[in-house]
């Protein structure tokens, strides 16, 4: 008999810390793993707004899945598109933009999510994300970039619109990408004697009525306080209306001369889930506690795509789409992969959050771990002491420490590639949600395996 085959889909935290415990627990031959990833690379995201202010390159948060490979996992380079439960079939994309279908017994579905985005007019075409590392590396060329065309240019309202910045999203990855700018924006002036210091503005908005409330009202109004000392405008209970090419309108009327609008606005779950049909929680698919998907033989759901019911808090809450979880999930997932070959009882999923950490780039941070309520250069220290024992591999961990130390004695470069100016990089250009397929375009691309079986 063929051996059973493994398909996961995704190469996040939830993908790989999968993979990787599915390498360590087959036996020899007991069955083959196959991983769908568009980049051989497994992304750090948290420290994303690092890379965009120039403290960290892109290659130190890029794990090399080959790299770190036992080379026992076929990796396929491409994204699925599309899922036929019924023929047990994924369809996928590769990166040649060949479509092919991946036969499986066993499906880890851990896309992950894209960027949640709104019918704002412009938004589109005008906003950056921050979502992939190749936004990263084009939101920080196109912020210097700001700089030198507000130096070369004599016009006093362009100037004004290249110097001022919006970032929409008041949760951990829009405050943190504000203040690292921030701070690079601020520190790179002195190199630029024509401007005017005061005309530099960054402005942080957010439709809440309070900045990351997950980590309470005393380090909420800490992480508040850091941002406004630092000359950051913070405006809760705000978000934008419409976005120009040199303009931003925001839903309070305010018009805002403006050509950086970056949108890190929170997450939605993948549209791979909307291929196929299965009960679904605020868009994420409803899974059990040992994250199998009710009513689909052989297919698991983790990480942001799958609602995990969180059974450490109980009440019906599910777990909220963060690295810490998505990498214990990978891990408990794993474990139910191989007790379902074995015919052994799978096991729940059960975290208790560890806390939250908070970079804010320089002294600056705030921490809450294991409920310790923490700031200053304390809590900088354990937010990146966390970063740097989550990476998975000691190349990574080595990178980063070097360039944390070399950025701590050297201080912040300003140098951009030019990359960006030959593409605008907004959202349309990195979220390929109209390369999924229908139900319906599903089942006819894998009509003949349903006639042959």
């Amino acid at each position: 008999m063929a051996r059973p085959r493994i398909l996961v889909v995704g190469a996040g935290f939830a993908g790989v810390e999968c993979v990787r415990r599915l390498e360590r627990g087959l036996r020899p031959g007991e069955a083959d793993v196959a991983l769908v990833a568009p980049f051989s690379y497994q992304l750090y995201l948290p420290l994303l707004p690092q890379v965009a202010s120039g403290v960290l390159t892109p290659q130190s948060v890029a794990l090399s899945l080959r790299r770190s490979s036992r080379h026992r996992t076929r990796i396929i380079p491409g994204g699925a598109i599309g899922v036929d439960p019924e023929a047990k079939v994924c369809v996928i994309r590769k990166i040649t933009d060949e479509i092919v279908n991946e036969r499986y017994d066993h499906l880890v579905l851990s896309p992950g999510s894209v960027t949640r985005t709104f019918d704002i007019p412009g938004l589109l075409d005008h906003a950056r994300g921050m979502k992939t590392l190749a936004e990263a590396a084009y939101v920080r060329d196109h912020v210097i970039a700001q700089l030198d065309l507000a130096d070369a240019s004599d016009d006093e309202e362009e100037r004004a619109s290249r110097l001022q910045f919006v970032v929409v999203g008041g949760g951990y990855a829009g405050t943190e990408t504000a203040a690292c700018l921030q701070r690079l924006t601020t520190n790179a002036l002195r190199h630029y004697p024509r401007l005017d210091p005061k005309l530099v503005k960054w402005h942080l908005i957010d439709i809440a009525p309070k900045l990351m409330p997950e980590l309470g009202d005393k380090l909420g109004a800490s992480a508040l306080k850091v941002l406004r000392d630092r000359g950051i405008e913070v405006s809760l209970g705000v978000s934008v209306a419409e976005a120009g090419p040199d303009t931003v309108t925001f839903t309070d009327g305010r018009v805002l001369p403006c050509r950086t609008l970056i949108w890190t606005a929170g997450v939605a779950a993948s549209p791979l889930v909307g291929t196929f049909e299965a009960e679904t929680v605020k868009g994420r698919l409803a899974v059990t506690p040992e994250m199998t998907l009710p009513g689909h033989d052989g297919i698991f759901a983790l990480g942001d795509v799958a609602a995990v019911p969180d059974l450490a808090k109980g009440d019906g809450a599910i777990c909220p789409p963060t690295a810490q979880h998505a990498l214990r999930q990978g891990r408990k997932l794993a474990d139910n992969v191989l007790a379902k070959l074995r015919n052994q009882p799978l096991q729940p999923y059960v975290h208790k959050d560890l806390g939250l950490v908070v970079d804010l780039g320089g002294k600056d941070a705030v921490s809450k771990p294991l409920g310790i309520e923490m700031h200053g250069i304390a809590a900088q220290a354990v937010a990146r002491g966390y970063h740097w024992s989550a990476l998975r591999t000691n190349v990574a961990k080595a990178r980063v420490m070097a360039n944390w130390l070399i950025n701590a004695a050297a201080g912040d470069d300003f140098v951009r590639t030019g990359f960006q100016m030959r593409k605008p990089a907004t959202l349309r250009d990195f979220e390929y949600t109209d390369s999924y397929l229908t139900p319906e375009q599903v089942r006819k691309h894998t009509a003949a395996l349903h006639t042959r079986m």
